[in-house]
């Protein structure tokens, strides 16, 4: 009786250990991402003594900065009666080389937040470049044409100033600048004058530059791209890097609604643990709104496992296969898909953003000029990033601003001249993290590996564990059972081989040994 309880108290630990192992090994499987997620983010959030913080407050690798400009060659061709079109070519990269820092740091513990400027510095790299600052580039005139623009509903008198300010000046459809002059060192304008006196009765003219410059007063500055505020991650690592406010306001105001939130990742880093059904959303200062990615493959960086998101037509349709973006239509104007208008971001100009070469456009912007040409390779706007850390490892493309260009009645010279969308420049900051940089990241992939091996091992031996007397007693019954047909096979084979050999026998005697030999199988069988 002792020895029955014994072994059955034995079944019972066992049985509950496996128990235990099997639902242990369960909710690891189940929860060992975020485990390990929760784990991570309380070592890795952002601080001022996280191991993070001096990468993200200066950058260890070399951004570069490729610009590229289009210098239009037939401007004295574009006008209302000409069967001819805008025709462009493509100069450069003109390459700078991107210092950037963080500035102006200050830790929010109340929401786990730090604000900041991003301070850029950049070098041009005459060895990595096609071309010289010196280059003579011929685009459209901006200036003059944003002004006449703007005064097209101005009383007659206004018109009339315009018109000859415009004649003295000699305005023409274009105008002739270095590439230097277009990009960082800009030039002066005549019609910036004009345009502060215009600033003082028309509200929508707005100049607030003296000098005019794609990227005039970026270089060296700590405020071109604003002030911002962003999650640190301490409460939740899933935050890290996405952004709270920017220039102290939740909405940009630009566009109406929910459209108008601020919103997304600054670039650094995104959330952890991505899907390719999951949308990366990147804040873009320059056009004051986020910028969604979606996934297009999966691709391997430095051997390290990534997935590939690209800008495609959820953030360029102008409302056919995604409705809501009918809220980014200005006015109520949509124009063909392709590009979007960002004239409330640049001080109410005509100025709208596409991919590189109008790269995923609708055809209708390039029927309409000629010299530009599409490639998904050189034109794809891309982040390549390691799902498990939501790290970017592999980073390039960018966006191609445009101008429209449309005529303005009794203002020459822009009263004969076609509607289009004038290519100006566009530019790709590329950037891909080194090999020993990949070999860290790629650790975080082999860990969550090794988690799941060992749930695996903790079931497989829950149920080992749950198993093992079952299985003991069948394989005991089984062997128990075997052994005993065969000692029986044995015993009835001797006995009839005894049997055989027996010499004849007499009838009486026959009668004795068939009765014995029922006795043994008697005796056997009991």
């Amino acid at each position: 009786m002792t020895k029955n309880i014994y072994l059955w108290a034995q079944r019972g630990v066992v049985i509950a250990f496996g128990s235990v192992f099997i639902s242990a090994g369960i909710y690891l499987y189940l929860n060992w991402i975020d485990i390990f997620t929760r784990a991570r983010g309380k070592q890795m959030f952002l601080g001022p003594e996280s191991p993070a913080f001096s990468d993200w407050k200066t950058p260890p690798l070399q951004l570069n900065l490729d610009l590229y400009l289009f210098n239009w060659t037939n401007p004295q061709d574009f006008h209302r009666n000409s069967n001819k079109k805008p025709h462009f070519v493509e100069l450069g990269p003109y390459r700078f080389v991107e210092k950037v820092e963080k500035v102006d740091i200050v830790w929010h513990t109340n929401n786990h937040s730090v604000s900041y400027r991003k301070k850029s510095v950049f070098h041009f790299d005459p060895e990595n470049s096609k071309g010289s600052l010196s280059d003579k580039i011929t685009s459209v005139n901006v200036v003059a044409h944003s002004i006449a623009l703007k005064s097209k509903d101005d009383s007659n008198f206004q018109k009339m100033l315009i018109a000859r300010t415009l004649k003295m000046y000699n305005a023409g459809v274009s105008i002739t600048k270095t590439a230097d002059e277009w990009l960082f060192t800009g030039y002066v304008d005549p019609f910036l004058s004009l345009g502060n006196l215009l600033s003082k009765f028309n509200k929508d003219v707005k100049i607030p530059y003296d000098r005019v410059g794609y990227l005039y007063t970026r270089n060296n500055s700590a405020t071109y791209d604003g002030h911002f505020n962003v999650f640190t991650g301490a409460d939740d690592i899933r935050k890290m890097g996405q952004i709270h406010t920017w220039n102290y306001k939740k909405h940009s105001r630009i566009f109406e609604g929910e459209y108008g939130q601020v919103t997304g990742s600054m670039g650094e880093f995104f959330p952890p643990n991505l899907t390719p059904q999951d949308t990366l959303w990147l804040f873009v200062p320059n056009i004051c709104r986020a910028v969604p990615f979606d996934y297009t493959e999966s691709v391997q960086i430095h051997n390290v496992n990534a997935h590939k998101y690209s800008v495609g037509e959820r953030l360029l349709d102008n409302g056919t296969l995604f409705p809501s973006n009918k809220c980014f239509c200005i006015g109520g104007k949509c124009e063909r898909s392709g590009v979007l208008n960002i004239g409330a971001c640049a001080y109410n100009a005509s100025m709208y953003i596409s991919l590189p070469h109008f790269y995923k456009a609708d055809p209708y912007y390039l029927d309409a000029i000629e010299g530009l040409k599409p490639e998904k390779e050189k034109h794809e706007f891309f982040m390549t990033v390691e799902p498990n850390l939501g790290v970017p490892m592999d980073v390039g493309g960018g966006f191609q601003g445009n101008y429209l260009l449309e005529p303005i009645e009794y203002l020459p010279p822009f009263d004969r001249v076609q509607r289009a969308f004038i290519p100006l420049m566009w530019g790709e900051e590329r950037v891909r993290v080194l090999p020993e940089m990949a070999e860290g990241i790629g650790l975080v992939p082999m860990i969550i590996l090794i988690g799941h091996i060992f749930t695996g091992a903790l079931l497989a031996l829950g149920v080992i564990l749950i198993c093992w007397y079952p299985a003991k007693s069948i394989t005991s019954n089984y062997l128990c059972s075997k052994q005993k047909v065969g000692f029986l096979k044995r015993v009835t084979s001797n006995a009839n081989m005894k049997t055989t050999s027996l010499p004849r026998k007499s009838s009486t005697d026959l009668e004795n040994t068939d009765l014995l030999q029922k006795n043994k199988i008697i005796i056997l069988g009991s």
